[in-house]
């Protein structure tokens, strides 16, 4: 008998850790986007960034929200590129990435914000993301005077599953995959072991099912001193990719790290050796 209060007592304090637990959950999930995008607003950035030449887009997405990007021509360039940034920031954090592309890579690229990057309307989620990656390779092809599967798109790391998205279902002239993951879920639950998020997330990013339905010419490169995205999260998503694939190990790389010119070089020779579409791309 003199067991009973002991035992109500554990039996409440039980009661109220899964309580805990429960409410703990729902803030998550209600949090669930301000965890995975960490958007910059305009004035935010470097907004005229000294060498880089470039033409302001807009461009509305299917759902009328209105869009912000940079058009970097090139006078004679060997592939049209979306680059899909990743989820921190804003484009004007990536303008030597941009220099690089066209002085040393030699391609036209259009840079784009998602919804709430930058000058960006709208606030961002997955479905509104993949919407704003289609709005912006239209764009391009208008631009460039392609069709939109002759875009090459190169995403990096959340921006990459982007560009999956893209490339499963319309195909793509080429595909170049930067520092990414096998699907949100996975890479969330390295983070958070003792959360259900495989069953609970709903941005989920999952470029382990889609990339099987591209068939096109892949680029695929991560460091191997990724602390954010371990290097084995890149290399599972590449081996359920079809061929003609490459997978690029960047040494000593940590997943923010600005790219060795030498990767930049292979980019170039990936690019030139890709079929020719056959239409121009774009110019200055």
């Amino acid at each position: 008998m003199n067991g009973y209060p002991r035992l109500r007592k554990l039996g409440r304090v039980a009661a109220w850790l899964v309580a805990g637990f429960g409410l703990l959950v729902v803030m998550m999930m209600f949090l669930e986007e301000s965890l995975i995008f960490f958007p910059a607003r305009y004035p935010a950035g470097e907004w005229e960034p000294a060498g880089l030449v470039f033409e302001d887009a807009w461009f509305e997405t299917a759902d009328g929200t209105r869009l912000h990007g940079w058009f970097v021509p090139h006078a004679d360039p060997c592939a049209a590129i979306l680059f899909c940034h990743g989820n921190a920031g804003n484009l004007s954090g990536r303008a030597d990435v941009l220099r690089v592309i066209h002085d040393r890579v030699g391609a036209a690229v259009l840079i784009f914000d998602y919804r709430g990057y930058g000058r960006s309307e709208g606030s961002p989620n997955e479905q509104g993301v993949l919407a704003d990656a289609r709005a912006a390779r239209a764009w391009l092809g208008d631009r460039a005077g392609i069709a939109q599967s002759e875009v090459v798109l190169l995403g990096r790391s959340i921006g990459a599953a982007v560009a999956v998205d893209l490339a499963a279902a319309d195909g793509a002239r080429a595909l170049v995959l930067e520092s990414t993951f096998t699907s949100l879920p996975d890479l969330a639950a390295l983070y958070y072991p003792w959360l259900p998020v495989r069953w609970l997330m709903r941005n989920r990013f999952n470029s382990l099912d889609k990339i099987g339905n591209y068939h096109g010419p892949l680029l695929q490169s991560h460091g191997d001193a990724d602390t954010i995205v371990p290097l084995e999260y890149g290399r599972r998503l590449f081996e359920a990719a079809n061929e003609p694939k490459e997978f690029l190990v960047l040494h000593g790389e940590d997943h923010n790290d600005f790219p060795p010119l030498g990767y930049y070089d292979q980019l170039r020779a990936f690019l030139e050796a890709l079929p020719d579409s056959g239409e121009s791309a774009a110019q200055e």
